[in-house]
């Protein structure tokens, strides 16, 4: 990391800066559109500063922690979790093809950023989880050393994740086509096709300040649970004593209310994006 970044931080004795829930970069995204709006020199400044962190926190194996320089309990892992790593990649992959207003960036930090967005997919092909053989999706979190799914909060069990692996082959999408790109996207729109709840919706509505989550039968419809057991493929559920459960039902009230445990997003990839892509690239089915 940047030694006086670094100072800085150490200085303030506040470590937790983190990619997590979109911070960082929802404030770099919003910094360059400010500066595009109204050339202040000082927004573009604030901006780049935070995109050399971005920088300074990847591994040399191309993946990205929750948090940096804090390393306690999972904030040290390569982490996909609530699209993380790839909101970081998407900005520095704007940055090296100057899309989105960042070709305002200075070209030092755009050499770079194309290093960190090869680095970027190379851990993403090599995190692309091997189920029985053939390649899946991907899990939530990695140990940043060997790259091997693990578990994060209590309620988060070492698993696939439907939700982040949507948004990781839509990062792939918008890449050069490679043997190993295409291979990776093909097999991950085969585990949604396959892995789809047919005759499912999942809604969220509220009811006195609470969120009430239902899993009802629709015909037509089509869920994915959010997360899968890797060996069996089976959709998964913890709890907040750490407990693993393969029965929605079985889990506490608090956590079936308090979590998101299904979504759609797999439908709009199969059914749209994906076409888009085979298209674009002179792709057959």
């Amino acid at each position: 990391m940047d030694s006086k970044l670094l100072k800085i931080i150490k200085a303030n004795d506040n470590d937790l800066a983190t990619i997590d829930n979109n911070a960082t970069s929802k404030e770099i995204n919003s910094l360059i559109k400010a500066y595009n709006t109204t050339k202040n020199p000082v927004y573009l400044k604030s901006a780049e500063k935070g995109i050399e962190y971005l920088l300074s926190m990847q591994y040399e194996n191309g993946g990205f922690p929750q948090y940096f320089p804090n390393s306690a309990i999972y904030r040290k892992q390569v982490t996909y979790n609530d699209n993380a790593m790839i909101n970081v990649l998407t900005i520095l992959y704007n940055i090296s093809e100057g899309k989105e207003g960042f070709d305002v960036v200075n070209s030092q930090l755009k050499e770079k950023s194309k290093v960190a967005v090869q680095k970027g997919i190379d851990c993403i092909l090599k995190t692309q989880i091997l189920q029985n053989g053939k390649l899946s999706i991907w899990a939530d979190q990695y140990n940043e050393v060997t790259l091997k799914p693990e578990k994060a909060r209590a309620f988060e069990p070492m698993s696939l994740a439907t939700g982040e692996s949507v948004n990781i082959v839509k990062f792939l999408m918008m890449q050069s086509v490679t043997p190993e790109i295409e291979k990776s996207i093909r097999s991950a729109i085969q585990w949604f096709k396959e892995s789809k709840i047919d005759g499912y919706t999942y809604n969220v509505s509220k009811e006195s300040e609470k969120a009430i989550r239902t899993l009802s039968k629709k015909e037509g419809s089509a869920v994915w649970a959010r997360f899968y057991d890797i060996p069996t493929n089976k959709p998964v559920f913890g709890d907040r004593d750490g407990s693993v459960k393969f029965n929605y039902e079985d889990v506490s009230e608090e956590r079936r209310m308090g979590y998101s445990w299904y979504n759609e997003a797999g439908i709009k990839l199969i059914e749209n994006e994906f076409p888009k892509w085979l298209k674009r690239n002179k792709l057959t089915q």
